[in-house]
């Protein structure tokens, strides 16, 4: 049963109201506060990632493998790898090419890596440079990937 004060609303109606804005309040903590860490976090205006702010890119993710094949002659295992270039200026990348007989990284198991520079990369450039690994078993189809890389900028 509701009591009613004169001129004003009854005490389970403003009870029912209190749930109500106290409801409407939390569901917007839940929507907007993963929002905000979200675009503090990604480098929105003055945030962790904010543009000069970070650390530099890192080479790996400028360089790449583009063809893995068997010599025929030498039945050397021989690996394509493009750069491509970073804004600021000329420079070299020391690549690490690694090769194996899966994609997948057997636990324990030390796969064969060559080295390959690819030097007077320019910014907005791509260049090429080959990786030759060891000598390949038969009938095995080799997999060559990126282990690592590094970029020197020329001086």
């Amino acid at each position: 049963m509701a009591v009613s004060v004169s001129g004003s609303r009854s005490v389970g109606a403003l009870r029912w109201q209190g749930w109500l804005v106290g409801l409407v309040a939390l569901a917007a903590g839940l929507v907007f506060a993963p929002l905000g860490l979200y675009v503090w976090a990604s480098g929105g205006p003055g945030g962790a990632g904010a543009a000069g702010a970070g650390p530099p890119r890192a080479a790996v993710e400028d360089v790449r493998v583009s063809g893995c094949r068997v010599d025929p002659v030498s039945r050397r295992v021989v690996a394509a790898v493009e750069a491509a270039g970073r804004p600021g200026g000329v420079g070299a990348y020391v690549v690490t090419v690694e090769f194996r007989e899966k994609a997948e990284a057997v636990p324990g198991e030390r796969a064969a890596q060559a080295l390959v520079k690819v030097p007077g990369v320019a910014p907005g450039a791509t260049e090429r440079g080959e990786a030759v690994g060891p000598v390949w078993p038969a009938a095995t189809v080799p997999w060559c990937g990126v282990a690592g890389a590094e970029f020197e900028r020329a001086p």
